[in-house]
């Protein structure tokens, strides 16, 4: 069972007389990882569309005046090729944070050495192909551990952005790997990918772990306070696809119940939200791919433009320091959790 100590009862009052601060991200999931996680032959080739997407998305947040975070993977910053596009990022004055190095979401079931290691060359690749040390990290495909917040909690992080409190991770998971020609052991690697129904019961509100190697912001993604229902860009766009009125009104529910409930909401976006399928062919089988980029933008500007009317968007190391200065986070002490429990519950 985790234990809580604290309230943040006092982060609460001291937010409610201005904008709450809230943050935005984008997964720098390039197309060979999503081949990867998805089965398919190639993906060991690296194919690419940062040179496409990286310019698209500065371009789209400088119109806007928006700085976010960048989760950057390791292999991907490795590669010569992409150095160009990846220093554009940290040129621009954005957060860059770390995604792993292999961008597999079966991290959390290697060894600590191991995942040190992965770790560890991430943030050497990163940091020379944007000049930009990390200090924040989001797991693959929400990979999480205990294991895995004790290492971060060790090098020196001071956020994971990694949790997903929502119910549905089981159907995302499915959806995925509808078309997959993924052997048993394959399967069986990506069994936790998006999460399982057990992630439902996790803060949507920020808090802070507790490891015996020191503490950790964590910063979930943010789904619907109450329901657990998704809200990142991906699924929004998902539902456009059905009605975009239908969309944008769940969208506004959703952060009206973040303000009720005091949530500073972490939005997520991903490359995806900006392509389509002619700039990336070999990802058709994702859900949105046959929505023309240029639509895609359209509805991305309209969900950010209500977003930005209602809270103070920051990049996540912004929003941390913030959840920091106010004081009261919630405390989860993972130390004096059973042994492999990954289970912070809290209804909201």
């Amino acid at each position: 069972m985790a234990v809580y100590i604290n309230s943040d009862r006092n982060m609460d009052q001291h937010q409610a007389s201005s904008k709450r601060v809230a943050s935005l991200s984008l997964d720098m999931d390039n197309m060979w990882s999503y081949m990867k996680t998805h089965g398919d032959q190639g993906w060991d080739s690296f194919p690419s569309y940062l040179d496409v997407l990286v310019p698209r998305v500065l371009d789209f947040l400088k119109e806007r005046e928006l700085q976010i975070t960048f989760f950057v993977v390791g292999q991907d910053a490795a590669l010569e090729k992409n150095h160009e596009a990846l220093g554009q990022l940290a040129a621009a004055g954005h957060e860059i944070g770390s995604h792993s190095y292999h961008h597999e979401p079966w991290l959390h079931l290697g060894s600590e050495e191991e995942i040190e290691s992965e770790l560890a060359e991430a943030e050497s690749e990163i940091e020379r192909a944007t000049s930009r040390r990390v200090i924040g990290f989001r797991g693959p495909g929400f990979s999480f551990s205990d294991t895995i917040l004790r290492i971060l909690a060790r090098r020196g992080y001071r956020y994971d952005a990694s949790t997903f409190p929502t119910y549905i991770g089981p159907l995302a998971r499915a959806y995925y790997f509808m078309n997959a020609k993924l052997s048993d052991e394959e399967r069986e690697k990506r069994k936790a990918l998006f999460g399982t129904i057990k992630d439902g019961l996790r803060p949507v509100k920020p808090y802070c772990f507790q490891t015996s190697a020191g503490k950790l912001v964590e910063i979930p993604v943010t789904t619907m306070p109450g329901f657990k229902m998704p809200i990142h860009v991906s699924y929004l766009l998902y539902l456009s696809s059905f009605s975009k009125a239908l969309a944008l009104s769940y969208f506004q529910f959703a952060l009206k119940l973040c303000r009720l409930s005091g949530v500073g909401p972490s939005l997520l976006l991903h490359p995806l939200d900006f392509l389509d399928g002619v700039d990336a062919k070999a990802l058709s089988f994702f859900p949105g791919m046959n929505i023309a980029s240029e639509k895609k933008l359209e509805f991305v500007s309209e969900v950010l433009s209500a977003f930005s009317s209602q809270f103070t968007i920051t990049p996540l190391e912004q929003h941390a320091q913030a959840l920091l200065s106010a004081q009261g986070l919630r405390v989860v002490n993972v130390d004096a959790q059973p042994s492999g429990s990954q289970q912070p519950l809290e209804h909201v």
